[in-house]
């Protein structure tokens, strides 16, 4: 049971975690390599990671989630895991003829010391890897940061696939962070409306935002292929979406290839998006057309009809760093109070990012990076707020406090339509504030003494 606490009590709590704000890192990557063509993530670990790994991905995304394991026993705990390593990568290029394989490490090899570039190394040397196949392999310890430090790191793999020419090709890597595949679809939108030629990965549109065929199809058509993830090198620049999720990948990219980067925050919102589109059109020397102008025009236009009801308003989040930076950003942009921001990824430059965001806001701000659950049920006991953004578990909060929540984030295992409907973008404001609208004015039919007679009578 939770009691009313001073702040100073809350804070204390430093060496237990409860009900954590986060997931671990091979959730991240094997994410990230679904949005390769063609590619099958591999779990260099136990068969019980793998399973949870795929069934968090596919109770989110609804859609059947691929993916090998290692599968340890006693010995390959003990004596390490390059047998079984060298073992399923013959087999898999055998039994499932993927273009690439993306092995991900667990705790227990990363725990044993396995080292995956000197494991693909012998493989290459054994001839277990076809002619014209690839592997790529990132260190994903759960015992470090996060989700979204996993989704980083096969990034940045990913972006080691790059074979510079010497010879500019025009395109711009734009790296979209850790977001829905309806959100990718929608990036690329503007940027083919801005006339930007881009390279976009991970791109998991295509591959869990598909339709139902009647037929299984292995690996679907969808995700950045292997000749563009080569071709990233030549690129006239890099627009990396979140200092996150996709910042290392662009400085890789900058440092050894010579593409010049641009860190963005993630398009959430009008000013993040504003940004976003100023960077395309900049980085590509094209113009801004009116359509763009347009919706921008829209979300300008929701935002001023409904301002009074998001006046001032107090709001919990809980979610992903480069997520809540913008969504912040935004929520102060039209008036709202961002009273307390939970992540479970740690980083002091995120508690700061925020107190810079919400300096002008009229009320003590509470954010806390390597935060969890509990504290932020603590915070809102002690004192309210009108509205909860976050994943499926903060559901239990919202029951508790008979708080309005809107489910944004990951997971989400118990509402639909976050892999089809986009939350970035121009378009994807009007989708939040419709989102944040119908909980909010739900909450005030209820509340209404009038409305209450009349269900009554």
């Amino acid at each position: 049971m939770l009691l009313r606490h001073t702040p100073k009590e809350i804070t204390e709590r430093k060496a237990l975690v409860i009900n954590p704000a986060k997931t671990c890192q091979p959730i991240g990557a094997m994410y990230a390599s679904l949005g390769i063509n063609g590619c099958l993530p591999h779990s260099h670990g136990s068969q019980g990671c793998c399973a949870y790994h795929r069934s968090t991905l596919t109770r989110h995304y609804k859609e059947p989630i691929s993916a090998a394991t290692s599968s340890f026993t006693e010995g390959a705990s003990v004596f390490g895991g390059q047998a079984n390593l060298l073992q399923a990568i013959e087999n898999i290029f055998t039994v499932y003829e993927p273009e690439i394989i993306a092995i991900h490490t667990t705790c227990l090899s990363e725990t044993i010391g396995d080292d995956l570039k000197q494991i693909a190394l012998k493989a290459e040397a054994e001839g277990k890897i076809p002619k014209g196949k690839h592997i790529i392999g990132a260190p994903t310890p759960s015992y470090v940061g996060s989700h979204v430090t996993g989704f980083s790191n096969m990034v940045k793999a990913m972006a080691g696939m790059a074979t510079p020419t010497g010879k500019k090709n025009g395109k711009v890597n734009i790296i979209p962070g850790w977001v829905e595949p309806s959100d990718m679809r929608e990036l690329k939108r503007l940027a083919e409306m801005i006339g930007v030629d881009y390279t976009l990965f991970p791109d998991t549109s295509g591959v869990l935002d598909g339709p139902l065929s009647g037929e299984y199809t292995m690996f679907p058509k969808g995700g950045v292929t292997v000749p563009e993830l080569k071709g990233c090198g030549d690129a006239i620049g890099t627009l990396a979406l979140g200092e996150w999720c996709s910042a290392d990948a662009a400085r890789w990219l900058d440092s050894k290839c010579k593409v010049p980067c641009s860190v963005l925050d993630m398009p959430f919102g009008l000013k993040a998006t504003d940004r976003f589109i100023d960077a395309l059109r900049t980085v590509a020397g094209t113009t801004v057309p009116d359509e763009v102008t347009y919706e921008r025009g829209q979300l300008v236009d929701l935002i001023s009809d409904m301002h009074q009801y998001f006046y001032h308003k107090r709001v919990a989040l809980a979610g992903d760093p480069d997520q809540l930076i913008s969504m912040v950003e935004f929520l102060t942009s039209i008036d709202m109070i961002p009273a307390y921001v939970i992540t479970g990824t740690p980083g002091k430059k995120f508690e700061t990012r925020i107190k810079e965001l919400t300096k002008d806001v009229p009320c003590e701000v509470k954010v806390k990076a390597w935060g969890d659950m509990f504290l932020l049920h603590q915070w809102i006991k002690n004192e309210p707020v009108d509205l909860l953004i976050g994943n499926t578990y903060c559901k239990y909060i919202a029951r508790d406090e008979d708080i309005p929540l809107v489910r944004w984030g990951f997971p989400i295992l118990d509402r639909q339509g976050h892999q089809y409907f986009p939350t970035v973008g121009y378009k994807g404001g009007l989708r939040l504030l419709e989102k944040i609208l119908g909980a909010l004015l739900d909450r005030k039919d209820r509340d209404d003494p009038e409305r209450t007679f009349e269900l009554v009578m």
